[in-house]
């Protein structure tokens, strides 16, 4: 089974030095490759100095992630991608508990390992931690985060078992998988493009698995930190993006109450004298209403939409009925 480790690079030169040795040291069953998305800092020349049996792939330009990993895996041959976070340290064999599982079970396309904190490392990490899901209006919430809920690993998420969504911090995929989805919806940019590959591979009867035995540890941020209101607008508009191309059901009643779930985190914010926030939902929002016509061409296209939530409203749950942890829900 050929492994591609594909790090995806912009400007990133310091994550390179401190992270790229791990995962040269632990991942001898895989070919290593970087993925530069039009860097303007030394990082190529870094590799190409440093590191020369690293392969590196020039992106022509800076398409974010989506479109990043969708030209990069065009030149790669291998039979799983594993595409990487740059800021990710990865840990001994964590490998071949993925190896292991994908050789056990064929119809298993994507795979997440157990994401821990680098900065607090007894941590779940807010980027996938134990595997994701999503409730009916779209929000996200994972096995060890629910919000700003993190959960210590205290092994409670030692497992192997399906999940709804894989963590684009660290997701393995089989090529022809890959291949079949059309890769990454690039409008996206960066931020839920991989949900929206899961629920894609999901509706075409595609199984996602989280193994807990294979565990790495993602510094999380490092693109865009949590307080860029630029992460606010992307987080808020793809995943109205993803709602809209996938849910089943009555699309404008779900649609209608996650707006205005949307505008109650708006005026949170502006509690909260966050007005920059406030301002990128509401751009969210506006580039949702320009984009509905190939929104719902996209949704016409998607021949089979699965029943695809644990619970009705993660923001319920956890707000209202304070069920903070995975567990409870």
């Amino acid at each position: 089974m050929k492994i591609a480790v594909v790090i995806l690079n912009w400007n990133g030169k310091k994550l390179l030095e401190q992270f790229l040795p791990s995962v040269i040291e632990h991942s001898k069953e895989a070919s290593i490759y970087v993925a530069d998305n039009n860097s303007v800092d030394d990082s190529v020349s870094f590799l190409k100095i440093t590191y020369p049996l690293v392969k590196v792939i020039q992106n022509s330009i800076n398409g974010g992630y989506a479109k990043g990993y969708n030209e990069a895996l065009q030149t790669i041959e291998a039979d799983i991608f594993c595409l990487l976070n740059s800021d990710v340290q990865v840990t001994k064999n964590w490998l071949a508990p993925i190896i292991k599982t994908f050789k056990a079970n064929s119809s298993t396309s994507i795979i997440q390992p157990k994401i821990l904190d680098y900065k607090q490392k007894e941590y779940f990490e807010y980027a996938g931690a134990a595997g994701g899901f999503i409730d009916k209006y779209g929000y996200p919430y994972c096995r060890g985060r629910v919000f700003n809920t993190i959960e210590k690993d205290e092994g409670q998420f030692d497992d192997v078992t399906d999940i709804f969504w894989a963590s684009g911090a660290c997701l393995f995929i089989r090529s022809a998988a890959f291949k079949s989805l059309n890769g990454f919806d690039e409008t996206y940019f960066a931020h839920m493009e991989e949900i929206d590959l899961c629920w894609r591979a999901k509706n075409l009867g595609h199984n996602i698995t989280y193994v807990g035995l294979s565990k790495v540890y993602h510094v999380g941020g490092a693109t865009l930190h949590e307080n860029n209101p630029t992460k606010t607008y992307l987080n808020f508009r793809n995943s109205l993006f993803t709602l809209t191309k996938n849910a089943n059901g009555n699309l404008f009643t779900t649609i209608l109450l996650r707006l205005l779930l949307d505008g109650i985190a708006g005026i949170k914010f502006l509690l909260e004298l966050k007005l920059k926030h406030t301002l990128a939902i509401i751009h969210a929002h506006l580039s949702f209403y320009g984009s509905l016509p190939r929104l719902l061409k996209q949704r016409k296209d998607t021949k089979s939409k699965i029943n695809y939530y644990q619970i009705k409203s993660i923001v319920v749950a956890y707000f209202l009925k304070k069920k903070v942890i995975y567990n409870s829900l």
